[in-house]
């Protein structure tokens, strides 16, 4: 069998309908966007031909997008643009986000306090969810942000958005969600959520690595991080890379219209690995009943994940044991100690992540497979 990969949340495979968008632009879009002859203008429709596909994917007016490198740059786009206006300004800066967020979120935040703002991180239960009431309790009248990612990107787990952000609203706070996880995968409206501030990431919705996306709804001050020649209207200035912009409107396209398809066929792949973890001796699930299709976060008890995925790599299965963007860290996941795990549970967690391309039998070679590590190293 070919090796399998269920390791969607750390990156997915690109589309096809994104490589050939790209290819198309790379061989006869030669014009920088920014120039006035046809050449210029020509990609400059591409760029706004695109920005309005993702508009669309996430409910949003296409004026209010703006175009990264990716959700790290767009999660510290938008808290370190809120910290330096409000210090442009002389005015206090307090931020509020959660213990569970991304490290984008958690090192701009942390990043922004060595600058003189304060900064509240909030508990979560131990599913994950960051509760309403500590929430409420922490917004205060000098708090310039609320930071609350829409669904985990190690245990899946999705956060009550709608309710956190009415809070916000109600004091005339600014709210912001990293959707990196939820985008294309679960539908997402900004106007329904209520959010200020949306972010997320070509590569997690089979789109090309190192583009992103930065939702801000006008009349949200954020000062720019990178100046020069005002490009995307002035908050993010270099030249546009306008084929993994397009790509990104390609596949930002197809999530639109196979969204509900693939979580049909996820539900149905991941109750069934449910239901073969669960029959394992000392197996436990991290995160919540309600999650992202796909995501699915288990540990065995007096197994570490270090050696469960080394065995899984070597018989062909790519899983891993967290955020990606920790891969190598040996500490154990601040996500899940968090949630009241001890440390040797979170040492012994792993994250199996399922995607658009995963087939039923890769699932139950996976499982079985499984099984018979688990039972190999406790004889």
């Amino acid at each position: 069998m070919k090796p399998v990969y269920l390791d969607y949340a750390a990156t997915t495979p690109m589309a096809e309908e994104a490589r050939i968008a790209m290819q198309e632009v790379e061989r006869d879009f030669i014009g920088n966007p920014s120039s006035v002859h046809a050449f210029g203008q020509e990609a400059r429709a591409a760029i706004r031909k695109a920005r309005m596909e993702i508009a669309d994917l996430i409910d949003a007016d296409p004026e209010d997008i703006f175009f990264t490198s990716g959700g790290t740059e767009s999660d510290n786009a938008i808290i370190k643009g809120v910290f330096f206006d409000r210090k442009s300004r002389s005015l206090p800066c307090h931020i509020v986000t959660s213990r569970v967020e991304h490290s984008a979120v958690l090192e701009a935040c942390a990043f922004c306090e060595s600058l003189g703002a304060e900064v509240t991180q909030v508990p979560v239960d131990s599913e994950g969810i960051v509760q309403k009431e500590a929430f409420a309790q922490s917004l205060r009248a000098d708090t310039a942000l609320a930071s609350i990612m829409l669904a985990n990107n190690e245990v899946g787990t999705i956060e009550p958005i709608r309710e956190l952000s009415a809070l916000c609203r109600e004091r005339n706070i600014p709210f912001h969600t990293d959707a990196v996880q939820a985008v294309g995968h679960i539908p997402v409206s900004v106007r329904e959520l209520g959010v200020d501030a949306l972010s997320f990431s070509g590569h997690k919705l089979y789109g090309p690595k190192g583009i992103g996306v930065l939702y801000i709804r006008k009349g949200v001050n954020v000062s720019p991080l990178l100046t020069g020649g005002g490009q995307e209207r002035g908050m993010r200035s270099g030249t546009e890379n306008v084929p993994a912009i397009v790509g990104l409107g390609a596949a930002a396209r197809l999530s639109r219209q196979s969204m509900q398809q693939e979580i049909e066929h996820l539900t149905d792949l991941q109750e069934y690995l449910k239901a073969s973890i669960a029959s394992i001796e000392g197996s436990f699930l991290n995160g919540a009943r309600t999650k992202l299709p796909g995501n699915f976060n288990f540990g065995v008890h007096g197994i570490s994940a270090e050696e469960l995925l080394m065995r899984l790599d070597l018989e062909g299965f790519a899983v891993s044991a967290g955020s990606a963007c920790n891969a190598g860290a040996v500490e154990p996941s601040h996500v899940l100690l968090a949630m009241g795990r001890t440390p040797e549970e979170a040492r012994a967690s792993v994250r199996v992540s399922l995607g658009r391309f995963t087939t039923k039998d890769e699932i139950l070679a996976f499982a079985a497979k499984l099984c018979d590590i688990v039972r190999e190293i406790r004889q």
